[in-house]
């Protein structure tokens, strides 16, 4: 063989066990190493991604936090989209932003969400609250006719149009 080829794996790899498993070898096994391996071979599903129903519901039903928050964002677009009515964006806008907060409170809520884990509870949670809370204020001031008024805002979109 050339050089530096070797057939022993190196300290600190994984091993097979009988199982099937990979059981880690060298020091990691002996509690002495909590080095990560130098190849990453699988990553973490996220905190609560697993299923959000039994395996022997169809895949919908497994998935139905992801489904309802993907079915009112779609309504929302929906009405944006057609104007039935009016006002219909700022509804629209509104639906969407709603959908985003009970996405959060799902994440918050519920152990296991599915594919609506994407990333840690924290995150999640985070990154979606953030943005409906900011759809729904930003549809609430929109222009023309301002549901909400915020003077401060006001003052500062004067300032820096002028």
């Amino acid at each position: 063989m050339g050089a530096g080829t070797s057939h022993e794996p190196s300290k600190g790899a994984e091993q097979p066990s009988a199982e099937g498993e990979s059981a880690p070898s060298g020091p990691a096994r002996a509690g002495g190493s909590r080095r990560f391996p130098s190849i990453t071979r699988d990553t973490a599903r996220p905190e609560g991604g697993g299923r959000a129903a039994p395996r022997d519901a169809s895949a919908p039903a497994r998935q139905w936090p992801l489904l309802s928050v993907l079915v009112a964002v779609g309504l929302g677009l929906l009405i944006v989209a057609t104007e039935p009515f009016g006002q219909a964006f700022r509804i629209g806008l509104i639906i969407i932003g709603a959908a985003l907060i009970a996405g959060a409170a799902l994440r918050w809520t519920l152990p296991s969400v599915g594919m609506l884990a994407v990333r840690s509870r924290f995150t999640d949670i985070t990154t979606y609250g953030v943005l409906g809370v900011a759809i729904v204020l930003l549809s609430l001031m929109a222009q023309p006719r301002p549901w909400l008024n915020v003077p401060f805002l006001e003052d500062a979109v004067h300032f820096t149009v002028r």
